[in-house]
């Protein structure tokens, strides 16, 4: 197994239309993710404050337990559009094999219309730790101990 190499599979041929315009891809060569696209045939609109799914058209086997995939939103729609994930971070498990299906927010007073290919959320693969627990009774006690929710100041 290829730790580096993810399986990929078109489950809308229709819309892919056996060219590669829907594959996730690269913005730049110093990009940390990848960009999903909405395979859809015509636009969607996503009303303002409300939430719809969008189909990306493909589906993926990470395979490897010690790899996972978070989906993000782009930083620009959300910024610009207020077009957020629905359930902020989408995280995909190694044996997920299902579409990716991208939940879209609209947070701002406006509808938005989402295109076919448009770039509307972007995926990261990220290594996993896994690891197993022990049993104690306490901690070893350390300075900062149970201080929390804003102890170390502004």
């Amino acid at each position: 197994m290829n730790t580096n190499q993810i399986q990929i599979k078109f489950l809308n041929t229709k819309e892919v239309k056996s060219n590669d315009s829907f594959l996730p891809e690269y913005a730049t060569s110093g990009s940390s993710a990848l960009d999903l696209k909405a395979c859809i045939s015509k636009k969607i609109i996503l009303p303002a404050k409300e939430v719809v799914l969008v189909p990306t058209g493909i589906s993926i086997y990470i395979e490897n337990p010690y790899i996972t995939a978070l989906i993000l939103p782009r930083s620009g729609l959300g910024h610009k559009d207020g077009i957020v994930l629905g359930n902020l971070v989408g995280l995909i498990d190694s044996d997920y094999q299902g579409e990716l299906m991208i939940s879209l927010w609209n947070r701002s007073v406006k509808d938005f219309f989402i295109y076919p290919n448009n770039r509307i959320a972007q995926i990261v693969f990220v290594p996993i730790i896994r690891p197993k627990f022990s049993i104690v009774k306490k901690f070893k006690k350390t300075a900062r101990f149970k201080s929390g929710f804003g102890h170390s100041g502004i």
